[in-house]
């Protein structure tokens, strides 16, 4: 079974270890981290700790010295059943020996010989790869949590006094700025966090939101399933919408702390229905830009490429990095085209499609990170029904073809970006020559007009 770490990671494998839970899956990347929170933890029960690993054999960390050279991994589960006491002991990435039969088969002897005793087995890995042959001896597999806003922020003023004293200044007199670099950096493992600081701060000689974006980044392009757009979109070029914008600027800032003990409670998101190129996929660009928050842009056509049996892993892994990297924008272009098909699921594709949809909607309702998801739709015959009744989104909004006022912001906006002076030209003309024009539209109709120009050699007129 797996467990969920609504509790922090040491207060859930305390409890499995007063519960006799003889074998234990850690799964994490962090391993000195994880190491650390489970030496605090055996010198709080007085319990021994030894760590095992191929290179070094056991080391004693907590109530204990000494080294052991037992290098095999037979023999190491071995030392694990004929050693007396209290103790937890730790088996640092055991699961490339898994492919001997004889090391899965004396791990399970293990198992049932450690239920007798006051020990306790772990394996640490990166990854969670349970052989079948294990999945009823493995009491508990345990996601070991990233670190905290705590933790975070204990990195990031480790990394302050080496700061100018102005900077430390202006930093310690804005209570918001910490909070903000913090909540940048959540999803970072604790080393990537240090080294992001500590880049940020020679790079900059201040805490940098970019640099600190830019590491995330690269956790991004590790997953391979979800793309990370930079903001080049500012807010204000997007011409209409004022529902909308009102709606997001309000929400700007409800992921603090400060909305959390208002009783606020986190946004999950937006759909955005409408005509193409009424500027759908333009508002989920700019909205990154408007919040400072990373934008990921998901393919849902990659979900379902590769091996049979791969879609659902690769929607919790998009799940998965999203959460990591929370606080962020998850943003799902032409959402009906990857999930339309759900009704007849069952008889086409072997069910995949409803599995991957059921997996992705459940997230979406029970979901407690910091992840805004902005989905666009074009056609909102071919979605779901169950998407769209309230509670998975916060908000369903319109995009309809832009209105006069509308029209004259759109041809405002495009003619500054191609550095012209609106008031040189007659809008009021153009608004009444381009009446069902969509927004795309309209952009195009400046681009078209500036070739001819530029074809004549002479300037953009009305």
């Amino acid at each position: 079974m797996t467990i969920e770490h609504k509790r922090s990671s040491k207060a859930e494998i305390e409890d499995l270890i007063r519960a006799r839970y003889s074998l234990i899956w850690i799964t994490s990347p962090e391993e000195q981290r994880v190491e650390e929170s489970l030496r605090k933890l055996c010198v709080e029960r007085e319990m021994r700790l030894e760590v095992w690993s191929i290179t070094e054999g056991f080391k004693t960390l907590a109530n204990g010295q000494g080294t052991r050279d037992v290098k095999d991994p037979m023999k190491a589960i071995d030392h694990v059943i004929r050693s007396e006491g209290r103790a937890l002991f730790v088996l640092r990435d055991f699961h490339p020996f898994f492919k001997e039969p004889a090391v899965v088969r004396r791990l399970r002897d293990a198992a049932t010989e450690l239920r007798k005793t006051k020990k306790t087995l772990a394996v640490l890995s990166p990854v969670t790869k349970v052989p079948p042959e294990l999945e009823k001896s493995i009491s508990a597999v345990l996601d070991w949590e990233l670190p905290n806003r705590q933790e975070i922020e204990q990195a990031a003023r480790k990394v302050l006094p080496s700061l100018p004293q102005a900077t430390q200044q202006v930093i310690e007199s804005d209570p918001t700025f910490i909070e903000r670099v913090v909540e940048g950096a959540l999803g970072l493992t604790l080393v990537e966090a240090e080294n992001v600081f500590a880049k940020s701060a020679v790079r900059t000689h201040t805490f940098d939101l970019e640099t600190i974006l830019e590491e995330k980044k690269q956790i991004i392009r590790k997953s391979g399933m979800l793309e990370y757009y930079e903001h080049r979109e500012e807010f204000s070029d997007v011409g209409g919408m004022d529902i909308l914008k009102d709606w997001l600027v309000k929400r700007r800032s409800a992921f603090g702390s400060r909305a959390k003990d208002f009783g606020l409670p986190l946004p999950k998101g937006i759909l955005l229905i409408g005509v193409p190129g009424t500027g759908k996929s333009l508002t989920a660009k700019a909205v990154g830009a408007l919040w400072q928050m990373p934008l990921l842009r998901l393919d849902v056509g990659k979900i379902f490429a590769g091996l049979v049996g791969s879609s659902e892993e690769n929607v919790r892994s998009v799940i998965k990095t999203a959460e990591a990297i929370a606080p962020a924008i998850l943003w799902i272009d032409e959402l009906e085209k990857g999930f339309s098909g759900t009704q007849s699921s069952g008889s086409t594709d072997g069910g995949t499609t409803s599995r991957v949809f059921g997996t992705f909607i459940t997230w979406l309702q029970e979901k407690t990170t910091p992840v805004f998801v902005i989905a666009t739709a074009n056609n909102v015959h071919q979605l779901p029904p169950e998407l769209l009744r309230k509670g998975r989104f916060d908000e369903i909004f319109f995009c309809d073809l832009p209105d006069r006022e509308d029209r004259r912001s759109i041809l405002d906006i495009h003619l500054r970006k191609k550095n012209r002076d609106p008031g040189q030209f007659d809008l009021d003309r153009l608004v009444d020559a381009t009446v069902d024009y969509s927004g795309a539209e309209l952009e195009q109709a400046v681009v078209a007009a500036l070739y001819d120009a530029f074809d004549t050699g002479g300037d953009l007129t009305t």
